[in-house]
């Protein structure tokens, strides 16, 4: 169940309970219906959740390594500050949001097919957003693009929310905009990338999701306009709920010492 399916030999890209019954009775020659095999899997601990997408070239022990030699990587940025200055880790990227928007899934009768707006056109924004999930606060602007001029700005941005003193460590993703030599990066954050290939590691992706579930999806845009506002209706009714900044956004491997 964990591993999946091998297309070539068993002929599909993922188990259903057919297959799954099918494969029972060729391996061990034993018949088992749809309903008892669900019950099955759902008392092992098993439930139907959806995959997130991972880079086909990820090396499978970039993350591991990289999560393992964090603490230390944000250890040498303290070491660089004066004494007893106090370090915020925070997490930021960005979320492009169209009037060609997502559709979500949602509660309805059994056997039905629910339906949601679905816009073809395609004017867009970005929410460039950063989270402190210990101190459960963000920074965030709307902006037209993702460029190096949009960076420099978020950056002032975050650097405006910082704790007077304090200094940043910024995870972010390997973006041309985020790694350029022409980005000019306030005194008082470091950007630390991200291995390549390996955005899941970063939680905004998460915070970005919550708010497309909750406020940007099933809906249609009447205009530019009406998208910018929406972005910055969701990004403020995030900022007001600290707590679950501070849920999502958590990672533990951030802040082992």
């Amino acid at each position: 169940m964990e591993d999946g399916p091998i297309p070539a030999i068993h002929g599909v890209v993922r188990w259903r309970l057919i297959d799954l019954a099918q494969w029972v009775f060729e391996e061990f020659r034993v018949s088992i219906s749809k309903p008892t095999l669900s019950r099955e899997l759902r008392r092992m601990g098993f439930r139907k959740l959806s995959a997130r997408p991972r880079h086909h070239a990820q090396d499978p022990e970039t993350a591991p390594d990289f999560k393992k030699g964090f603490p230390p990587s944000w250890a040498r940025s303290r070491a660089k500050q004066p004494r007893g200055t106090p370090i915020e880790i925070w997490f930021q990227d960005e979320a492009r949001i169209g009037q060609k928007n997502k559709i979500t899934r949602r509660w309805a009768r059994l056997g039905t097919r629910p339906s949601a707006p679905h816009d073809q056109r395609t004017s867009s924004a970005y929410i460039f957003g950063a989270v402190c999930p210990v101190e459960g606060k963000g920074a965030g602007l709307v902006l037209p693009c993702c460029n190096t001029e949009a960076m420099a700005l978020h950056l002032e941005e975050i650097s405006a929310a910082v704790a007077p003193d304090a200094h940043v460590v910024l995870v972010l993703i390997q973006a041309g905009w985020h790694v350029s030599k022409k980005l000019p990066v306030p005194s008082d954050i470091t950007l630390l990338p991200l291995p390549p290939k390996s955005p899941e590691l970063n939680p905004v992706e998460n915070i970005s999701q919550f708010m497309r579930d909750n406020w940007l999806s099933n809906r249609v845009f009447k205009s530019h306009e009406d998208v910018l506002d929406h972005c910055c209706y969701a990004w403020n009714r995030l900022t007001d709920m600290p707590w679950t900044i501070m849920s999502i956004g958590t990672r533990e491997w951030a802040y082992r010492s």
